[in-house]
């Protein structure tokens, strides 16, 4: 793979290009294109969100200064900030959206053997929303609230290996709980969730599916108690019960019978209600579940601090989703990489070393292990002491 390439070059080896290929065929992406076809679009954006570049402007910039490259990184001409402002507006957002899933589908088969740290052999998925704040004069099609525009990133997160499953970008007004509309549950997965995601009807289809599903109980729920299972409350777990829903609407759109724990956290001191329909399992390991949905909100703040997603370099909702999807398929291409060359750094490790190294020609594995090449003994015999009289 090294060959004297760059390591920017390296980097995109490992990415499918046959099926990026197909991608653009299938909408038309490099119909009628002269200048930077969408695989030169793709590598331009990567670029800036493995360097943290801040504009077009930058790209533009920060890639003529190394216009002796340009061709060995996959660049046939120079990128031009408003050509890849038109890119942007123009190309189908929907190519790498649909790439990204397929480096999605990757990197989970990658991770699938990882541990949770639970005893547990189910799929387990944690799923939230993030709130992308937008200025309303720029963003107008992003409408929120009267003076403020959002877009929302709507995620399901694989917890082994933290890889996105499922991202659905949409504006800010839509209510997370519409998100349950969107996904195809899979039988014997756990889904994990706030309470932001109650909804008896919407979470009785996915009982119906087979899948389980832990949240915290809202405080206004209308249930009886049917049966109190024995619990050590020495663990934190106040009481284990089955419970039925008592109230009008709620005992029809779930009909059938749900588990109550209620948990104390000792560190904190509050007392948390989770309701559940998975009945086997013990009530520490379901509170411990809960607790793992925090992965979910490091993952979002992690692409916000370390991918392009706060600073947009197009208006268009195209150019935004664009953005936003490259940004996500970087981050699951360096998630690929570190399980396929076995690296024990962190993704933030190596998103710092990629961010410096990118024009360097040194094989890959040697760049993102951190091996420190030998110093050779110097023979200092025949060196003059300075300080000689």
């Amino acid at each position: 793979m090294y060959n004297g390439k760059t390591l920017f070059a390296q980097l995109m080896d490992f990415l499918p290009w046959s099926t990026f290929t197909r991608l653009v065929a299938l909408y038309d992406g490099d119909c009628r294109v002269r200048t930077l076809a969408c695989a030169e679009q793709y590598r331009a954006m990567a670029f800036a969100q493995l360097t943290y570049r801040e504009s077009l402007r930058d790209i533009e910039t920060c890639l003529s200064a190394q216009a002796s490259k340009l061709y060995h990184m996959g660049f046939r001409e120079p990128v031009r900030r408003s050509t890849l402002a038109d890119a942007n507006e123009a190309r189908d957002w929907r190519i790498y959206a649909e790439f990204a899933q397929r480096l999605i589908a990757q990197a989970r088969r990658l991770y699938a053997n990882d541990s949770l740290g639970l005893d547990l052999g189910n799929t387990v998925y944690a799923l939230d929303s993030t709130t992308i704040d937008l200025c309303l004069s720029v963003f107008p099609w992003a409408h929120f609230r009267t003076t403020k525009a959002a877009v929302k990133m709507h995620t399901l997160l694989d917890l082994r290996g933290n890889i996105p499953s499922f991202i659905h970008v949409s504006d800010g007004k839509l209510h997370d709980v519409h998100a349950l509309d969107l996904l195809l549950p899979e039988p014997g997965a756990i889904y994990v969730m706030d309470r932001g995601y109650v909804d008896f009807d919407r979470l009785h289809a996915l009982h119906q599916a087979g899948a389980f599903f832990v949240t915290r109980a809202k405080s206004n729920m209308d249930a009886r108690r049917v049966y109190s299972a024995p619990c050590d409350r020495s663990t934190g777990i106040i009481c284990d019960q089955t419970i039925a829903l008592a109230g009008t609407q709620t005992s029809q759109h779930f009909p059938e019978q749900l588990r109550r724990i209620r948990f104390k956290d000792a560190e904190t001191g509050k007392t948390l209600v989770f309701i559940t329909n998975q009945r086997t399992l013990p009530a520490a390991t379901i509170c411990a579940l809960y607790k793992s949905r925090w992965q979910v909100e490091l993952f979002f703040k992690w692409i916000k601090q370390h991918l392009r997603i706060k600073r947009f370099y197009g208006t268009s909702q195209n150019a935004v989703k664009t953005q936003i999807w490259i940004a996500v398929s970087v981050y699951v291409l360096v998630a690929i990489v570190k399980k396929r060359l076995d690296l024990d750094a962190s993704l933030y490790t190596l998103l710092q070393i990629l961010s410096l190294t990118l024009f360097e020609k040194i094989p890959i594995l040697q760049a993102l292990s951190m091996d420190q090449p030998k110093t050779e003994n110097i023979d200092q015999g025949n060196q003059l002491n300075l300080f000689d009289s």
